[in-house]
């Protein structure tokens, strides 16, 4: 074994996805909320804007300070999502891997006896 290669205890993995899944959860959640409510924000600016014609009226809705902080926000809504995402797919992987290893130790095993 390398110095440097990390035993996965297939213990830890379950117990980081069972953990750290409502997160993933919480933050799929706020993603969707966010995205849902930039319609509705878009609607509000245009309904609000003194302009006539739907263009303009868009426009500065797309142009408020308001609809691009929405998007600002679910940009970091995003980062967080798959963020978490990619931590729990990487427990999963540890997990796989691990039982690959242990089948390769058995058939090993029953090679040398």
């Amino acid at each position: 074994m390398k110095p440097d290669t990390k035993v996965v205890d297939p213990n830890d993995c379950v117990d980081y996805l069972y953990e750290y899944a409502p997160e993933y959860a919480k933050a799929k959640g706020e993603l969707a909320e966010l995205e849902a409510y930039r319609h509705s924000l878009r609607s509000i600016k245009m309904k609000q804007s003194s302009e006539q014609s739907l263009g303009a009226q868009e426009r500065e809705a797309y142009a408020s300070q308001e609809y691009q902080d929405l998007c600002k926000a679910i940009g970091a809504a995003t980062y967080k999502t798959e963020m978490w995402k990619f931590r729990l797919e990487a427990a999963k992987l540890r997990f796989e891997a691990w039982r690959t290893q242990e089948a390769s130790n058995r058939n090993l095993e029953r090679l040398t006896k």
